[in-house]
């Protein structure tokens, strides 16, 4: 588009092209991108057992829960009932908001046994877990 830039009425034309709309359209993209681009790197990291290795969990005050290969479950080598993992769990959550958790779970336990845990942490409301596995 050109405008009459001479006070006058003359019939010269500006030749120059006004880029401050092209820049707020820019900033517009750029925020857009700004704001979509965490959105579609979501994922959930799963370490299954008998993995290559990874890097280690940050250990400053994580608990370790473990299940063991006859069922037996453990938070921090002091064994619990499947029953009251989960208020063992909020109790600590509520003295401490950045509680980590780090799971082990032998190989040889039952799926079911360690579903059933993980069902209890989630109701826990712990949200940093670890999945502790064994490097090949």
């Amino acid at each position: 588009m050109a405008f009459n830039t001479k006070e006058d009425g003359g019939d010269d034309v500006m030749g120059e092209i006004n880029v401050t709309p092209l820049v707020d359209v820019m900033l517009v993209l750029l925020v857009v991108f700004i704001v979509t681009a965490p959105l579609l790197t979501q994922a959930v990291h799963v370490n299954l057992p008998k993995t290559a290795e990874t890097a280690p969990p940050d250990d400053k005050q994580a608990s370790y829960l473990s299940v063991d290969a006859q069922g037996k479950i453990y938070i921090d080598k002091q064994e619990f009932p499947l029953e009251i993992i989960e208020g063992e769990l909020k109790n600590r959550l509520a003295t401490n908001p950045e509680f980590a958790l780090n799971l082990n779970a032998d190989d040889a336990v039952q799926y079911g046994i360690v579903a059933k845990v993980m069902s209890s942490i989630e109701r826990a409301g712990v949200t940093k877990l670890s999945v502790l596995t064994v490097p090949q």
